[in-house]
């Protein structure tokens, strides 16, 4: 497959990349403006110099944004994956972060992670809080074809596509910015956005002498679209560069919504395929059928014994393990508005599982999915046979208590109750002869859930940042419904874990047309600026 470097870029301009500080206008005798005095540190000073800022150069924020994610970074291919990570580390470095492109000790195969270190302005640095942030700079792999432009040709349009937007050319310096402008390319959501908002943020509180009051460290990893498989030894590597207060992952999109959330917990996640067999070959289902057993029949029937009409798993102990959310988290999910008739309306459901029940109460508890059945063929290829065999892949998504492979145990256990003798290979003649039902179990590799408690000390300040940056209450996520590998962070580091997300939820997240809307980039601006300034513990 030709490298994705072989597609012409737009240049990555590195003078748009210097501190807002550093690119002041000067007055209209050519002399440098003066420095505005230092401005005390409160959030309400932070919001008014991030949302100035953007206002004043909001064309210029796009245009960097633009240039960043114009950069091909499929985690497949190394070379752009390292040109991402040399451009971010640059355009840190620039702004006055400790910025270092992380090799893994010994292997120089493995994507690089951006590292940073920034120290609090303010009194003492050894004192103040330090905030781990964490984010991605790799991407999804792309359909081109079902793009409507190609994925790294940053392209803004007027609205969403769905709601009639039209391309537009990128704003010329001074012109307003329309915050419902939507910029298509791949990564613009998941997850370059945090970077663009970062950087953007501290040319905010420079060009306003706002100073910083916490220590920032930074973690960008460079392969987690391909599900992380170096990131448990990157944080082994340098946990001594690793402490702090508190990890916030820029990750993810807003609640459903369309209101900004945190979210202090992810599901884990565990898989599983069954296959079950029939005859040693297809037969002519007009000289078979009611004589051999049809297994994509038999596979169904096993399927539906673990799930009942209502969406309850009927697998025996399949609730047992899960650790009951506490007095704050269950606060919390009463607090969030109901969203749920709308989103069955978008979703174009007439009902939801659980009898209706509210989202944020299922995604508290484990589920049980079957993603993808294959036996046979349907459509033009359809044949007149008995397929000799018929697979099903299920995902188990786990909440906090639930160990994946005693997850994965109970499905098994069931799976015998029903009648079927597993195997963990393919079958041969005399298994055949012997039994009348065999499933074969595979499992694939898999990760348990994590959760903060949220009446922790520090999610208070998250919180109040958050709030700050969005003028309202913000949706408080006890366990969000996705997985990711934060049981990583946990247990090499024993820190609190908080979701920040900040792009919009309709991004279409690892699909064509991925988009940021530009509301969501100034709401990232103004939360990090604030951050930037939280008060001293």
């Amino acid at each position: 497959m030709e490298s994705q470097n072989a597609r012409p870029r737009r240049p990555f301009r590195l003078a748009a990349l210097l501190p807002a500080a550093a690119l002041a206008a000067a007055t209209a005798s050519g002399a440098a403006a003066p420095a505005p005095p230092a401005v005390e540190p409160t959030a309400g000073a932070a919001l008014a110099a991030a949302r100035a800022h953007r206002e004043a150069r909001g064309a210029e924020i796009l245009s960097e944004f633009a240039d960043l994610v114009a950069l091909p970074n499929v985690a497949s291919d190394l070379p752009a994956v390292r040109a991402n990570a040399a451009a971010i580390a640059a355009s840190l470095g620039r702004r006055g972060v400790r910025a270092k492109v992380l090799a893994l000790p010994g292997r120089p195969e493995v994507p690089p992670v951006v590292y940073g270190e920034l120290r609090a302005e303010t009194g003492d640095p050894g004192a103040a809080r330090t905030l781990l942030l964490y984010a991605h700079y790799d991407g999804q792999p792309v359909e081109e074809a079902r793009w409507r432009q190609p994925p790294w040709e940053p392209t803004l349009y007027t609205r969403a596509l769905e709601a009639g937007g039209e391309p537009r050319p990128l704003p010329a310096p001074g012109e307003e910015v329309d915050p419902e402008w939507r910029l298509y390319a791949r990564s613009a959501a998941d997850d370059k956005a945090p970077i663009g908002a970062l950087l953007a943020a501290l040319d905010a509180l420079a060009a306003a002498r706002i100073p910083r009051t916490v220590n920032l460290k930074l973690f960008l990893e460079g392969e987690e679209e391909a599900g992380s498989p170096h990131l448990g030894d990157y944080l082994q590597a340098y946990a001594g560069r690793l402490g702090g207060d508190v990890w916030l992952f820029f990750d993810g999109p807003v609640h459903q919504s369309g209101r900004p959330q945190l979210f202090f917990g992810v599901r884990g996640i565990a898989q599983l395929e069954i296959t079950v067999y029939g005859a040693g070959r297809y037969l002519h289902s007009g000289h078979y059928g009611n004589f051999a057993p049809n297994p994509a029949l038999e596979l169904a029937r096993l399927l539906a014994s673990m799930k009942d009409a209502g969406g309850r798993v009927t697998i025996a102990g399949f609730y047992d393990s899960a650790t009951p959310l506490g007095e704050a988290e269950r606060r919390a999910l009463a607090a969030i508005p109901p969203f749920e008739d709308e989103l069955r309306r978008d979703l174009g459901l007439a009902a939801s599982e659980g009898g209706d029940a509210r989202y944020g109460e299922r995604m508290a508890l484990p589920s049980l999915n079957v993603r993808g059945f294959v036996s046979g063929s349907v459509g033009e290829t359809a044949r007149n046979v008995i397929p000799p065999e018929a697979t099903a892949s299920l995902d188990l998504r786990l909440v906090e208590g639930d160990d994946p492979e005693a997850m994965l145990d109970l499905v098994e256990a069931h799976v015998r109750r029903q009648g079927w003798h597993v195997v963990a290979e393919p079958p041969d003649h005399p298994t055949r002869l012997a039994h009348p039902r065999i499933a074969r179990l595979v499992r694939s590799p898999h990760y348990r859930a994590v959760r903060t408690a949220m009446d922790l000390p520090i999610v208070a300040p998250v919180v109040a940042a958050a709030e700050a940056a969005a003028g309202r209450e913000v949706v408080l996520t006890p366990t969000l419904g996705g997985s990711l590998p934060l049981y990583l962070f946990e247990d090499l580091s024993g820190l609190p874990l908080i979701g920040v997300p900040i792009v919009n939820h309709d991004n279409n997240q690892h699909a064509p047309n991925e988009n940021l809307r530009i509301a969501n980039l100034w709401y990232g601006i103004d939360l990090l600026a604030v951050l930037l300034t939280m008060p001293a513990p």
